[in-house]
């Protein structure tokens, strides 16, 4: 999507995105990456999600990347942190004890800036992007987190009911993006009335660097 389309939601206040409490999947399913205590967990496209304040809570460092200066304001606000601020690039770089938050394209936070990772938790990003888009972001995280395992949400519906976003991705675009840098596991899935008019599965996937069974 157009960078002013999300700055503008954030702007307008149309964000019935933002969940109102940390996801479920999140909770039920992160030990499914096997991470240590203290672990650097990155979330991109993040707004100001409470998943950041859960994952902190349990003792995970996290480092996230949003378009919309005002989402990451409020998410300091809310934390009642006071944040350092400075220029990196082409970004703004939010930092406090156990957080890095950074404002301004994904695809400008390189390897460098991003800093090492131990895995990433991806609720609100591939399912943001339109096709063309989901593509290059895909080869950008992999090669900008050097292949750290994933946590991944998904929907899936009859696109024709909606234009998106958040877009419907199959398990086959799913396994097209990832399949040949992870092992591809489905942990969890929801069905649901997707906003209340017509059926959509949320699903959750664990994406893995482990060694493929090939018996």
């Amino acid at each position: 999507m157009e960078k002013e389309f999300w700055i503008n939601k954030w702007d307008v206040g149309q964000i019935g995105f933002h969940n109102a409490k940390p996801h479920p999947f999140l909770i039920e399913n992160i030990v499914s990456l096997n991470l240590a205590q203290g672990s650097r967990i990155y979330l991109p496209l993040c707004g100001k999600t409470l998943d950041i304040a859960w994952l902190l809570q349990q003792g995970y460092r996290v480092v996230g990347v949003e378009l919309a200066k005002k989402a990451i304001d409020e998410l300091f606000e809310e934390l009642q942190l006071t944040p350092v601020i400075t220029v990196v690039g082409e970004l703004l770089h939010y930092q406090a004890t156990n957080l890095d938050m950074f404002v301004g394209d994904v695809f400008a936070l390189d390897q460098t800036l991003l800093g090492p990772v131990d895995a990433i938790y991806d609720r609100a990003a591939l399912v943001a992007l339109p096709p063309d888009t989901r593509i290059e972001y895909a080869r950008h995280l992999i090669a900008s987190t050097r292949q750290a395992p994933h946590l991944l949400v998904t929907f899936e519906y009859d696109q024709s009911q909606m234009s998106g976003p958040p877009f419907s991705i199959p398990e086959a675009e799913v396994m097209q993006h990832y399949g040949e840098h992870y092992q591809v596991k489905l942990e969890d899935h929801v069905g649901e009335a997707f906003r209340g008019s017509f059926p959509a599965i949320e699903r959750v996937w664990s994406l893995t660097t482990q060694q493929k069974d090939t018996q």
